[in-house]
């Protein structure tokens, strides 16, 4: 079989599929696996305890695809515009990163991720296919840009030129030898520090090294105890996520005009996050079942909330923060305990003045 002109008709497929971005790279070894080690090495990865348990299978995609030869990485938009600035400092809603405004991305992605498996092995009769998004143990960004998606800037996301960063990213690894894309040149960031001078927690040590554990995503999302005290004023009224260092960057603000295929619901943009601390787990879970915020389980949503309504500062929110405080979660008793002492500072100091 020519594999040229079913690479061009595999990309065709994709497209249709809604992933605006797409490009091929042979299997081999992850150009980013000595970095990636010793990532892990200095603990940057927290308690994501599944990335050092599979380091070893993230050093070639065979890990994933016995016979792999070929890798179609594909990128699906989920951000139309950034969103600097659409939001007061001290808003008394809580904020959610634009990736989680609608539903839970995986399933979205994996749904499309193997109808295009499944096109290419009909396509190919007798080709192996496997389709993976996020928690596969595949160095993603790596393989992106190597075909020819984009480069990987300095706060870590990957980066195309002509549509940002503000896309999720997917891949179907194939036993097929098919026609690989050039990779892409760069990095294009200059000398524009834009990204790491905004982050409210400095959880870049360095250019291109982000130290998970005082990101906003992480913190928010990832993490199972209780957010470091020294970190919860710089999270602000960020609930779930964070979109700090996409917004800012200028080759975000340049892109071309956008139209996601992944659906943005406007409901799950803010919350009141004294209506969150009123949620029992019956009410978390048939509100939240279907979305990203699902991931972050009762306790740690709540949590949030918490350290938000910290953060704000309003009076209003005492009584739903006493209250939180005879929760069975202890997460949720020390964040709303935090919270109130802050409060009351803040008012006191108000009154004093």
């Amino acid at each position: 079989m020519e594999t040229a002109p079913l690479t061009t008709r595999l990309k065709e497929k994709a497209r249709e599929l809604g992933f605006a971005l797409s490009g091929v790279a042979p299997a081999t070894d992850a150009d980013g696996f000595a970095r990636f080690e010793a990532w892990l090495d200095r603990g940057f990865a927290g308690e994501m305890s599944y990335l050092p348990k599979l380091r070893e299978e993230h050093r070639h995609p065979s890990s994933i695809l016995d016979g792999v030869r070929s890798v179609l990485m594909v990128g699906l938009e989920y951000a139309s515009a950034p969103q600097q600035g659409a939001y007061a400092p001290r808003s008394p809603q809580g904020k959610v990163a634009s990736y989680a405004q609608g539903p839970d991305y995986h399933r979205f992605i994996w749904d499309r991720l193997n109808t295009l498996a499944a096109w290419l092995e009909a396509e190919a009769p007798g080709c192996h296919t496997e389709a993976v998004a996020d928690t596969a143990p595949l160095l993603e960004r790596d393989f992106a840009r190597r075909a020819g998606l984009g480069w990987v800037g300095k706060n870590t996301m990957l980066i195309n030129t002509r549509r940002g960063s503000f896309f999720f990213l997917g891949a179907v690894l194939t036993d097929i030898e098919l026609v690989p894309d050039s990779p892409s040149s760069g990095p294009h960031c200059g000398t524009c520090t834009a990204c790491l001078d905004a982050c409210p927690t400095n959880a870049f040590p360095e250019p291109n090294v982000l130290d998970a554990t005082k990101c906003i995503s992480y913190l928010t999302i990832e993490l199972r105890s209780e957010i470091p005290v020294e970190l919860r004023e710089p999270t602000g009224n960020w609930l779930y996520g964070c979109d700090v260092c996409q917004d800012v960057c200028p080759w975000n603000r340049a892109a071309e005009a956008r139209s996601p295929a992944f659906p943005h619901d406007p409901e799950l943009a803010t919350f009141d996050p004294v209506e969150l601390l009123s949620l029992d787990a019956a009410a978390f879970r048939a509100r939240f079942k279907k979305t990203s915020l699902f991931r972050t389980r009762r306790a740690g949503l709540l949590r949030n909330a918490a350290v938000v309504l910290g953060n704000v500062g309003d009076e209003r929110a005492l009584p739903a923060m006493e209250n939180a405080l005879t929760d069975e979660e202890d997460v949720i008793r020390d964040a709303a305990a935090w919270a109130i002492a802050r409060i009351r500072q803040r008012v006191s100091s108000v009154n004093r003045g």
